[in-house]
């Protein structure tokens, strides 16, 4: 071989080990859920008198699911004289009149609701729940985003967790309101249970970190405040906020039997700006707290799994690496002959993605016990817009590396709850001109890798080519296809994003 093509395969395959250690990983997450499964947690006792609960809604130039969500709230099952609602309102547009409105038809009933509008966005999410939280009068902080809605009997589920005075925060799981509106959404909904059933579930009985999830949770004020409260240097103040408090020693709760429903992105784009910033903010959490947890006196288990959960969208870069590599490292191992592709390639390539195909069947069954098998017709496109995130989700990545500054971009919705309700035309839309384009020629790239292992009798590759031809086609034509119908459809805020 030459010099080059050795730095090629080195490369290659330093990628693939590293790759297939997270896949590792995920079985371990597996393998401590199992282990857990059965240690349901369950209030120490019932709290008699209830405490007195401020529920905050953080809202944002959300004129379609803001009275939603406050009429909601306005329902849940709690003694009046105890609840306290925070309508913490820093839009901009007619979302300031319609939760105004909403706010002053609930207290002529007797809700103690108020409505607070900041002049400024400083801080933005983060800054919003600090300001209302100067002036709330509840115990406990109950959080949820505009896009949710919480059935009546959250408050009485969770609060009663808190008779332990260790306890500092209760999470709850999300469910979906639009699951089965399209492909993409069946998608996210699937990711998002394997983040809560799995991931959450095994952290939080396996004694190690996990975290509160930004809505659908409540906290003990105490916690909030101890942890240094609310900061908003990281786009994730709810990661960053939830591992300072459990450095601190509190205790944290996940209810995976308790859902509180929320709507899913429908459109593409809006789903990439939700990638981005969780990816963003995980890595910027990571720069900032990972030296603080190393050094803390936390147990060797509970820093390694600090460090994986934290360090995961490290990964994307590394895709990326592994998209560009693929096809040139193909050429070298087909010309060396078959013997080294099946010794090495097989394994780690079965090591980083078989163990995600895992991860998601084991949540699905253990959600959906009678029509799991159903579901994993869905695993392969999946796993090929994971793939297909990477470029958008790698761009994250670097600028939290950076340190580049940007503002909380909240994900658009458009209150969509079945399949006959219409997202085009309606406003918040984002345009990210730069990175479809870039999809696409990482698609058609792998297109001609397709055709060359076709050609050349290359068959124990195609799997693995088609899953990344399949989700950088998928992501960017999708983008592209809903970006020109929402133009054609009415308004659009055009994204900073590229």
């Amino acid at each position: 071989m030459t010099p080059a093509e050795t730095l090629i395969l080195a490369a290659y395959f330093f990628v693939l080990v590293i790759l297939a250690v997270y896949g590792w990983h995920r079985y371990f997450l597996v393998y401590l859920y199992m282990k857990h499964k059965d240690q349901q947690p369950v209030p120490k006792a019932l709290l008699d008198p209830l405490p007195v609960v401020t529920v905050q809604l953080p809202l944002y130039n959300e004129m379609y699911v803001a009275e939603r969500l406050i009429d909601a709230v306005c329902k849940l099952d709690y003694p009046r004289e105890r609840l306290e609602i925070q309508v913490l309102d820093d839009s901009t547009d007619e979302t300031r009149d319609i939760a105004a409105l909403a706010v002053r038809r609930h207290a002529a009933h007797g809700v103690d609701i108020k409505y607070l509008h900041r002049t400024d966005r400083t801080g933005y999410k983060a800054g919003a729940l600090e300001a209302g939280m100067h002036v709330a009068r509840g115990q406990f902080i109950a959080i949820f985003d505009a896009d949710f809605l919480p059935d009546p009997g959250f408050l009485q589920r969770t609060v009663h967790h808190f008779s332990d005075p260790k306890i500092g925060m209760v999470q709850t799981r999300w469910g979906h309101i639009n699951e089965d509106y399209s492909l993409l959404t069946k998608i996210q909904a699937i990711l998002l249970d394997a983040h809560f059933v799995l991931e959450h579930g095994s952290r939080n009985r396996g004694g190690c970190f996990f975290n509160f999830n930004g809505t659908a949770g409540i906290w003990r004020r105490e916690t909030i405040g101890d942890a240094g409260g609310w900061q908003h240097d990281t786009l994730t103040e709810d990661l960053d906020l939830s591992y300072r408090a459990q450095l601190r020693g509190w205790q944290f709760v996940f209810l995976a039997d308790h859902v509180a429903p929320a709507e899913l992105p429908v459109e593409m784009n809006a789903f990439k700006s939700q990638q981005h910033r969780w990816a963003k903010g995980s890595i910027q959490t990571f720069l900032k707290l990972m030296p603080q947890i190393l050094r803390s006196d936390q147990p060797l288990r509970v820093k390694a799994e600090a460090f994986f959960h934290l360090s995961a969208n490290f990964n994307y870069p590394l895709m990326v690496v592994l998209s560009l590599l693929m096809a040139p490292s193909m050429v070298i191992r087909y010309n060396m002959g078959w013997y080294e592709m099946l010794l090495i390639d097989v394994p780690l390539f079965l090591a980083a993605t078989m163990s995600v195909a895992n991860f998601y069947m084991v949540c699905q069954r253990e959600l959906y016990p009678q029509t799991w098998m159903e579901r994993l017709r869905y695993l392969p496109l999946l796993m090929s817009i994971g793939i297909g995130l990477a470029v958008n989700n790698t761009k994250a990545v670097f600028e939290a590396l950076m340190h580049k500054p940007s503002e909380f971009a909240r994900t658009p919705k458009y209150q969509i709850e079945s399949g006959s309700d219409e997202w085009v035309g309606k406003k918040y839309r984002q345009s990210v001109a730069v990175q479809p384009l870039i999809e696409l020629g990482l698609g058609l790239y792998f297109t001609a890798t397709v055709f060359y292992a076709l050609a050349n009798g290359i068959y124990g590759t195609l799997p693995f080519l088609v899953l990344f031809q399949v989700g950088f086609l998928y992501t960017g034509l999708l983008s592209l296809v809903q970006q020109y119908a929402g133009d054609l459809g009415g308004p659009l805020v055009q994204s900073k994003e590229a």
